[in-house]
């Protein structure tokens, strides 16, 4: 039976539905990053070391499933399915379940707790790599236009930044309900357990609001048929890829500034700053409201100027958000905030711009196999991300257990208040210029692109 022809150029709502796809992620994701570590050291009670290695602990096995998992899905076989959706649909539930579990504060104490944690973390990312990996790897195959999956991935972190922007809602909606330091654990597991919710049903949206186009996509042969490498010659054909090698590089750096920033912000308001909950709460709304509003200009920018330039524009204004971030003094409040939406300026084009650079990879790749990897090269590129974000969360919290910091304690000692500060300001800035100098050397133009997309039309006319 012969697919229907789509129209080239994507739908409008073909792009809702692939957005939607990221809203369960992002809030789930985003949740775990502004609050994760500051609830495991002041509402479960867990030292600030032990904390930071349940983050990274996570973090690596994350890292681990997500080559397994990307390969798998690449040689998943489904006739009604596809290679994606099976994933998504079948880890939406589990994915919904094991991130409310990591909000529930057991009776348990000392390394009781910490395990229990350890697991609940394993289990989610597990899912979350079931569920996200497979969804990020549609892009390339619902478009092969450079500028329609820019404009794609505008749609996405447009979901994803507003369902981050959501989650915040939610807790500030939650904690007004149920004020008080007495009820904070029953706050961080009300709002779980409605992000939950919309995981599940955004995760269906995405899949029965895309499949048409990708499953028809691969009816018309886009996708590679042929046997699949081994996974230890995939690795060394990624490795001599350097345009997936910059594009990593970027991206790990742009997400490792803005992860250990995310982390520490609520230290940095309420310890540093001397602000109650809600104010810390509202910055993060400033810096993620800055980006969602942001990302329409960063993609007509990006289309107009490059993605190059794009990138090179945001992280300028970013980096000098956080030097004004280490230099605030206690009481300048409105500064704070002002420096919060010029950072959301910034994190927008670290939402944007490195997944938009992928795919054009991923076509390079394919000129130099003839193999289509999607999954394994979103799934790599995530494994050295997470591996950087567990060493980066890892040290994060080691520095405030060594500096003497104290959940229990209003007033911080000294030393902790410096590691605060160094943690927010000058620490995401030296990711932030290794990114810069990283995206000069990026390879691949629009004019590049197109070579590219050409060389692939004439090789499969000859097939």
């Amino acid at each position: 039976m012969t697919s229907p022809v789509l129209p080239s150029k994507l739908t409008f709502a073909e792009k809702l539905a692939y957005g939607a796809g990221d809203v369960g992620p992002a809030m789930t994701a985003n949740l775990l990053t502004f609050y994760q570590l500051i609830f495991f050291t002041d509402v479960a009670g867990i030292a600030p070391g032990l904390a930071g290695s349940v983050l990274m602990i996570g973090k690596i096995w994350d890292a681990i499933n997500d080559p397994i998992v990307g390969v798998m899905s690449d040689r998943t076989q489904s006739k009604k399915w596809g290679r994606r959706y099976p994933w998504m649909l079948g880890g939406a539930i589990p994915f919904a379940i094991t991130f409310m579990l990591q909000w529930v504060k057991p009776d348990l104490n000392g390394m009781g707790l910490f395990w229990f944690y350890v697991v609940m973390g394993i289990l989610f990312n597990t899912a979350y790599t079931a569920v996200n990996l497979p969804y990020t790897a549609l892009t390339p195959e619902m478009t092969q236009d450079y500028n329609e999956r820019t404009s794609l991935n505008s749609f996405r972190f447009t979901f994803s930044i507003g369902g981050s922007l959501l989650s915040i809602i939610l807790m500030i909606l939650v904690t007004l309900a149920l004020p008080g330091k007495e009820n904070q654990a029953n706050q961080y597991l009300i709002a779980s357990g409605i992000i939950s919710v919309i995981s599940i049903v955004t995760i269906i949206w995405c899949v029965f609001g895309t499949k048409a186009r990708t499953l028809n996509h691969r009816d018309q042969n886009l996708e590679n048929e042929e046997e699949h490498l081994p996974i230890v010659e995939q690795f060394k054909l990624a490795f001599k890829n350097r345009a997936f090698l910059y594009v990593v590089g970027i991206y790990l750096c742009s997400w490792l500034a803005l992860q250990i920033m995310a982390t520490v912000i609520q230290f940095f308001v309420l310890k540093y700053m001397q602000l109650s909950p809600s104010v810390a709460n509202n910055l993060v709304l400033a810096v993620q409201g800055t980006a969602l509003i942001a990302l329409s200009f960063w993609s007509w920018f990006s289309g107009r100027y490059g993605k190059k330039a794009a990138y090179f524009a945001g992280m300028g204004i970013w980096l000098v958000a956080q030097i004004g971030l280490f230099t605030l003094q206690p009481g300048q409040v409105n500064l704070m905030y002002f420096l919060g939406i010029l950072a959301g300026f910034g994190v927008s084009t670290a939402y944007l711009i490195p997944w938009s650079m992928l795919p054009d990879v991923i076509d390079l790749d394919e000129l130099n196999t003839g193999k289509r990897r999607e999954g394994f090269f979103y799934a790599f590129m995530v494994l050295l991300q997470k591996v950087g974000l567990a060493a980066g969360l890892f040290a994060v919290g080691q520095a405030l257990e060594h500096s003497g910091y104290n959940g229990a304690l209003t007033i911080q000692p000294p030393a902790a208040i410096e590691a605060i500060r160094w943690s927010i300001g000058p620490l995401p800035t030296v990711f932030l210029i290794l990114g810069v100098i990283l995206a000069y050397f990026y390879p691949i133009t629009q004019s590049y692109h197109e070579e590219i997309l050409l060389k692939l039309a004439e090789r499969k006319r000859e097939a």
